[in-house]
């Protein structure tokens, strides 16, 4: 666990938002999505599964925004309105965090894709293993195992 070289800080555009990893990600992912394709003005989103008891707001008041759906929280910095993180609802024991807002994220890359079924036809993202939506519950623990194996990590 050494080599994720943690912790890692990060926030928002304007900075009024910071908060704290202090725990390696599960998962890196791309979602090709409409949704987030609406909610990150691009092609796909990115983020990556924090275990809960590792991710921690620092400064600031997050606040809800995006689609306000009873199972999905997106929280973002009042002030400049960075999509920061999100939170399912009841809770999967993680926090899926914009890998943009670390202070350092150059050593990013996702390690599945999901949503292909709605991607644009010229977004690449060179994800090792692609779904055409989410991946089935069952996949999960084996691409965890397979990720804490062969995931990007920061100077690697």
């Amino acid at each position: 666990m050494g080599d994720w070289k943690l912790p890692w800080a990060g926030g928002c555009r304007c900075g009024k938002l910071r908060f704290e990893i202090s725990t390696p990600p599960l998962l890196t992912m791309a979602c090709h999505c409409t949704g987030c394709q609406k909610m990150s003005a691009s092609a796909y989103s990115l983020s990556m599964a924090i275990p809960d008891s590792g991710f921690h707001v620092t400064e600031g008041e997050p606040v809800l925004g995006g689609l306000h759906d009873p199972g999905l929280h997106h929280w973002h910095c009042d002030h400049c309105k960075s999509w920061a993180f999100t939170e399912v609802e009841p809770s999967l024991g993680f926090t899926n965090v914009r890998p943009s807002m670390l202070d350092d994220f150059s050593w990013f890359a996702p390690f599945i894709e999901s949503y292909t079924s709605e991607a644009l036809a010229w977004a690449k993202t060179g994800a090792l293993h692609s779904f055409e939506e989410f991946p089935a519950m069952e996949d999960y623990a084996p691409l965890v195992a397979e990720f804490a194996e062969k995931g990007a990590r920061p100077g690697r």
